[in-house]
């Protein structure tokens, strides 16, 4: 299977969704290269980078199911080499 390298940014701006966003990237742990989160308290914000390889379909999923969730917007930034 090809696989991507991709960076999966999401602003969490409710904080009741962090429970189920967590639950999910658990889902995909086998994928993630790594996380980084970072509180923006003052602005009642989450800001958390996601490295991901995976198919494509399998990142679009992801990418997919965390932007249906209640306060949270996501972006996908795909590596131009496979």
């Amino acid at each position: 299977m090809d696989t991507r390298t991709a960076l999966i940014g999401i602003i969490v701006e409710d904080p009741e969704a962090v429970e189920d966003l967590n639950s999910l990237l658990h889902e995909y742990r086998g994928y993630i290269i790594g996380r980084m989160g970072l509180p923006m308290r003052e602005k009642g914000l989450n800001i958390i980078s996601i490295v991901v390889d995976a198919g494509a379909d399998t990142i679009s999923t992801l990418a997919g199911k965390i932007g249906m969730m209640k306060g949270i917007s996501v972006k996908t930034i795909y590596a131009k080499s496979k």
